[in-house]
């Protein structure tokens, strides 16, 4: 009986020890998906020009922000994507794959006021960590957009469900 008890006990601190190497490990991977898909979101509005905002809406180049851009990133990298566009001291989501909780497009929705991106961004800086957007937890990215003078004009996000 102590010989199984004592086999028992190894087999059950092997697996105590796997799951806590493995569970940084599934972190450190999520992390470096948003970093990823941060990096081509980036790449790709961009390569369409300077950023910039036309009344309410916000430019690449000539380019209208839209869900062609985000689209294409969760489609490579999987996960959520959205543009935002500065309006007064909220940021609108112009392109987003992100949906409410009925189901339909965010596209049009604010960034909450509470999310700790807030703060980052508006002193024009990223922000890397947890995130909820509406109700649902990711490991998030938000970096800010820069009009042609440095002053923040948007934000990416770019989030791994949790």
């Amino acid at each position: 009986m102590k010989r199984r008890s004592l086999v028992l006990s190894i087999l059950a601190t092997g697996f105590f020890l796997a799951i806590a190497t493995l569970i940084p490990d599934l972190a450190t991977a999520q992390a470096d998906k948003v970093k990823s898909a941060m990096a081509d979101l980036k790449a790709r509005a961009e390569k369409l020009g300077a950023p910039k905002v036309e009344g309410k809406d916000l430019y690449f180049g000539t380019t209208k922000a839209d869900n062609s851009i985000v689209d294409a990133v969760t489609k490579d990298h999987g996960g959520a994507a959205t543009i935002f566009v500065k309006a007064g001291n909220e940021f609108v989501r112009v392109a987003t794959t992100v949906k409410k909780e009925d189901g339909s497009s965010a596209v049009g929705t604010a960034l909450d006021a509470t999310n700790p991106a807030v703060a980052k961004i508006n002193k024009g800086e990223a922000y890397y960590g947890d995130a909820t957007v509406f109700g649902k937890a990711y490991v998030a990215g938000y970096e800010p957009i820069k009009d042609a003078s440095g002053a923040v004009i948007g934000t990416y996000f770019v989030g791994q469900p949790k």
